[in-house]
């Protein structure tokens, strides 16, 4: 049987860090930026974690296979 891929469109969206929790980046940051406020879009820049019920299904997603 042949290895499992990984999600390759998974895999270029979320990082590992060291300890193991996966980053993602915010949504909400690609247009209609006009009626956002300057403070919501630099709060939008800045990536933040998976959260706990989905970081199973993301790890599953963009294991090397």
């Amino acid at each position: 049987m042949p290895k499992m891929k990984s999600n390759r469109g998974a895999a270029k969206t979320f990082r590992t860090t060291a300890s193991g929790k996966i980053k993602r980046n915010k949504a909400y940051k690609s247009h209609i930026l006009t009626k956002k406020s300057t403070k919501t879009k630099r709060n939008l820049r800045k990536a933040t974690l998976v959260s706990k019920a989905d970081s199973a299904r993301v790890k599953q997603m963009i294991q090397q296979g």
